[in-house]
């Protein structure tokens, strides 16, 4: 009669407690999305025409695919369903290789994926006073970067609000994350600081503003950090392989326990 092992204990426990980690890292993820849709009135009938473009939308798809997956594995596990750990099996393969694909894809055509870096970037600025998640996510590049604009500060010229053209008092200007020092006396913030900074001349503006588009401050960090990432990819591949190897020694340890019962 067949009798399950210490491993075969070990792997089952293991695989439920880690399915079961990142399932309620998706239900935070997915209900942190859900909020931020929420929040911002994403779904009412004026707005739901550019829900898609909405960037909540990334956390709310990642959240569900993320809790779907592992609640499988996390229940399969548990209740040794062969068919559930099968599904679990078949969707990290499918993952594990649309991550090596996108991989492969993304090292071939380099010089396009600049291009559509440069055109996300060029309308996340459009849209810079009108979305909050691009705001802030623009703002975070731009100020941990110090960097301005896409290619330089030229670029906020994009903008309606800081175009030249714009009756605003925001006209000619650029947000203050691309001030050199936006913080007067080191504790307030001023928001004003990139006021008419491109009426400026570069030897004027560079000791007001960073003068560097982000495209090549994301450039410069994927360089300086590119160990750092190719450790983490490497890692995260290694999880994934290493639940499909054992999801598929529980399952065999599961089919041969049935069959001698």
């Amino acid at each position: 009669m067949f009798q399950y092992t210490f491993v075969d204990y070990f792997l089952k426990y293991f695989l439920f407690l880690c399915n079961l980690t990142f399932t309620i890292l998706g239900l935070v993820v997915l209900g942190l999305g859900m909020w931020g849709l929420i929040s911002k009135e994403s779904f009412a009938q004026e707005q739901i025409g550019s829900i898609g473009t909405d960037p909540m939308l990334i956390l709310v798809s990642l959240g569900f695919v993320l809790t779907l997956l592992c609640l499988s594995g996390c229940v399969g596990a548990l209740r040794e369903n062969c068919s559930l750990l099968k599904l679990f099996s078949a969707a990290v393969l499918m993952l594990i290789t649309a991550q090596v694909l996108a991989a492969i894809l993304a090292y071939s055509l380099q010089d396009q994926v600049g291009g559509y870096l440069r055109s996300g970037m060029l309308s996340a600025m459009v849209r810079y006073q009108d979305d909050l998640d691009l705001r802030f996510i623009v703002d975070e590049i731009q100020s941990n970067l110090q960097c301005c604009g896409a290619e330089n500060y030229l670029d906020w010229e994009v903008n309606i609000y800081y175009n030249c053209s714009s009756p605003g008092v925001l006209a000619c200007g650029v947000p203050a994350t691309c001030c050199v020092d936006p913080l007067e006396n080191g504790t307030v913030w001023n928001s004003q600081c990139g006021v008419g900074a491109q009426q400026l001349d570069e030897f004027t503006a560079q000791s007001v503003i960073f003068l560097g588009g982000c495209l090549g401050g994301i450039s410069r960090w994927i360089e300086q950090h590119e160990g750092l990432i190719g450790t983490v990819a490497v890692v995260v591949l290694g999880v994934q392989i290493l639940t499909v190897f054992i999801s598929t020694r529980l399952l065999e340890s599961i089919q041969w326990h049935k069959a001698y019962m």
